[in-house]
């Protein structure tokens, strides 16, 4: 509070106020609580917006052109997917991609990853850098100079060329991801493990591999979630004789109405949400951070 001076030598009190007072600051907190919320809202609704729609279209049995919501709701269009003749064996097909490849990638990476994770040698840093190169350049060229390799060497429309562009996918994650979980084991556990008698076998099953797991385990998922998605690669060498959900899914897009490709996309998220639901404990940002570690 201040005192003035008027000019017939009254004194007048002026009450100021303080920018600091506490609800001064509780406004200000409310203002950014609600623009912290609206900005939450938006990304929510520009994340799961479409999927929203997508699983709305998929039990639409009528939507009209500028409807908000479909006039009639039902499962003539599941009915009609899954009575395709190609539908049953291209999500049969998908799945065995999806698990043939994450099994492969397990066996041939986890061991790599191990070597990159645990020994120094020079050039080390390049390798792990070049399994980035397969997702620095557009998929389509990559996948056209394959498909030349593949016509002179018979692998065109057989199913280890498909499994092959299925795992050449999931690489850069079944080499990074788990060679993160490795550094972030103890070296002292293990040397307490060989001291106690353990081979190196013994110890890396019995020490190494149970506290690198969870890494191993996003890893695994992501390989399989890429894999179930994997449709360019497919598209050019794996048909006609080898369709999956994926390549189907183009078909009945440019065919059939918007509500047969939305039953396609739920037919595909669904496996993949049960997956993440199933996976949750293991799935962090504390765990991806370390897996993409150079190291």
């Amino acid at each position: 509070m201040e005192e003035n001076k008027t000019p017939n030598g009254t004194q007048q009190t002026e009450r100021t106020v303080n920018p600091y007072s506490a609800q001064a600051v509780k406004r200000a907190l409310g203002r950014r609580r609600f623009g912290e919320l609206l900005i939450l809202f938006v990304f929510m609704l520009f994340f799961y917006g479409p999927l929203i729609h997508a699983f709305m279209l998929a039990f639409a049995n009528v939507y009209a052109q500028g409807d908000v919501i479909p006039s009639e709701w039902g499962f003539h269009w599941w009915g009609y997917v899954l009575g395709q003749q190609n539908v049953p064996k291209a999500i049969l097909n998908s799945f065995l991609f999806a698990f043939c490849s994450t099994g492969l990638s397990l066996l041939i990476c986890i061991p790599a990853a191990y070597v990159l994770a645990r020994f120094k040698f020079k050039g080390r840093k390049l390798i792990m850098f070049s399994f980035l190169i397969g997702n620095a350049f557009p998929k389509i060229g990559m996948y056209t100079a394959i498909g030349i390799i593949y016509y002179k060497i018979g692998l065109m429309g057989t199913f280890l060329g498909v499994l092959l562009i299925h795992m050449l996918g999931t690489t850069m994650e079944m080499i990074w991801l788990p060679a993160g979980a490795f550094r972030s084991v103890p070296k002292h556990q293990e040397e307490a493990a060989r001291d106690a008698g353990a081979g190196p076998v013994k110890t890396f099953f019995a020490v190494t591999l149970p506290i690198a797991w969870p890494g191993i385990v996003v890893a695994a998922m992501h390989a399989f979630i890429g894999s179930l998605g994997e449709s360019v690669g497919t598209l050019l060498v794996g048909l006609p004789q080898w369709r999956t959900m994926m390549t189907e899914m183009y078909g009945v897009i440019l065919d059939f109405p918007a509500t047969a490709g939305a039953v396609f996309a739920v037919i595909i998220v669904i496996p993949n949400m049960f997956l993440l639901w199933i996976m949750r404990k293991y799935v962090s940002a504390d765990t991806m951070a370390k897996g993409f570690k150079m190291g």
